[in-house]
């Protein structure tokens, strides 16, 4: 697949360069220009919703959102130890502020702690884990917000409506599938 992207990059880059030098070297520099003030700015993001999951860890908010999330924890993936149940409740949590990729250390903890490392293929809590990332339910969904008004939005909360639409529809239909297709085909160890 490496070989794939890059011919392709290669082989466009030669034919902007032959058909106008000026238009690709301009769109390569404003483009690189922009790719890095918009890492600036979700590095700001999520700097700042990584130090709120700290806060959340050592105030012990975690154990409290752990517990009120117990049962849809254990509806959805089973029984587990403490701790991929709280990391479990952490990556919900995240997901359900819309911190997007700050969840993902979380989500990531939570997938290593479903390991049973009995087969080498992933069990129906870890693609659930994947799933509900993914599918990312938001009630606010507030990295985007912040990247709208980075961008100089007018009414950057105009998305909320349709992002919890969206963002419900893809949850349920992703969860039923997982639970659909770890009925079939049972997780083997």
């Amino acid at each position: 697949m490496n070989f794939v992207w890059t011919s392709v990059m290669l082989v466009g880059l030669g034919l902007l360069l032959v058909n106008n030098v000026d238009i690709a070297m301009n769109a390569l520099l404003a483009g690189g220009s922009k790719a890095v003030t918009l890492a600036l700015k979700l590095w700001g993001i999520y700097t700042l919703w990584l130090g709120i999951l700290k806060i959340v860890e050592e105030t012990g908010l975690d154990k409290k959102l752990t517990k009120l999330l117990r049962p849809v924890i254990r509806l959805l993936f089973g029984k587990t130890d403490d701790y991929t149940e709280n990391q479990i409740a952490i990556n919900i949590t995240s997901n359900l502020l819309g911190m997007g990729n700050a969840s993902t250390p979380s989500g990531m903890n939570a997938i290593s702690g479903l390991d049973t490392k009995s087969s080498k293929y992933a069990t129906s809590a870890m693609i659930m884990v994947i799933i509900l990332n993914s599918t990312s339910l938001q009630l606010i969904p507030t990295t985007v917000i912040g990247l709208r008004v980075t961008a100089g939005s007018t009414s950057p909360t105009d998305i909320i409506i349709p992002t919890l639409i969206a963002t419900i529809a893809s949850t349920v239909a992703g969860v039923l599938l997982v639970k659909l297709f770890s009925k079939i085909f049972k997780d083997k160890p």
